[in-house]
């Protein structure tokens, strides 16, 4: 396969229809902004920008929250629609503004926002590039909040470690990530593990089910049948090592 044609089919397999593009849940979103919420003070009238927000499962969260206006930002285009879609069904479509972007590349000027939000997507650029890049956009104490897939133990399982050495890298473990986000020129308010719940009822579950429909479609295809299934094996992944890995929030203040 052509870049193209895996980047088409990752977007066949992740696609807008699905509930959540990433691990999360509404309670998770939530807790994580009332602790942002909390630091700022305020809970209205706020400017925030929601960075990789993909169909808008936590977009959505925070503009039923009323919070104020929010700019979604993400580069592929049918999930932002899908985003507007859902927000109209839930009359909230007047508080989000999409902007379909590479959110390395999206312009901004000094202190424009109180809040950034990063739901499961600030690694598309490097947890600490980003952490860098967007301070300077946010307000005098504006809040940043992110969530980052970590490490949760010192000994992993040899082939769990080697699949994420190949899959994602820069992985930490959490008191490595409160080392660099403190360097980073912020405080730290608050962290919050999501439960193994968000990774399978709106994510991993569905997820499989379109895994299954797309393995039939693409029978004898080996290089398709390759991509899906090192995402089925990530899923496998999990369901063997929870207790591992994770994915955290972070709240952070400037």
């Amino acid at each position: 396969m052509t870049n193209v044609e895996q980047l088409e089919l990752l977007y066949e397999i992740f696609d807008a229809s699905l509930p959540r593009l990433a691990p999360g849940d509404t309670a998770s979103t939530g807790k994580a902004l009332d602790y942002a919420l909390k630091a700022l003070g305020r809970s209205d009238g706020l400017q925030v920008l929601d960075l990789g927000c993909g169909n808008g499962a936590s977009t959505l969260e925070l503009a039923r929250r009323g919070i104020g206006a929010i700019t979604a930002v993400d580069n592929h285009g049918p999930f932002l629609e899908e985003l507007l879609k859902r927000a109209k069904g839930a009359d909230v479509a007047d508080r989000i503004q999409t902007l379909e972007a590479d959110m390395a590349t999206i312009a901004f000027d000094v202190g424009d926002y109180d809040l950034i939000w990063s739901e499961g997507s600030m690694y598309n650029m490097g947890v600490e590039a980003g952490l860098k890049h967007f301070r300077a956009g946010l307000k005098p104490d504006g809040v940043m909040a992110l969530s980052e897939l970590c490490w949760m133990k010192e000994e992993v399982p040899a082939t769990c470690r080697e699949f994420f050495m190949a899959e994602y890298p820069p992985m930490q473990d959490v008191p490595a990530n409160l080392r660099m986000m403190e360097s980073c020129g912020y405080t730290v308010l608050e962290t919050s593990t999501l439960p193994e719940s968000a990774w399978w009822l709106d994510y991993y579950l569905p997820l499989e089910s379109r895994l299954a429909t797309l393995q039939e479609k693409y029978a004898g295809d080996e290089d398709r049948m390759g991509v899906l299934a090192t995402v089925a094996q990530e899923i496998a992944m999990y369901r063997g090592n929870s207790d591992y890995y994770g994915y955290v929030f972070y709240v952070l203040q400037v």
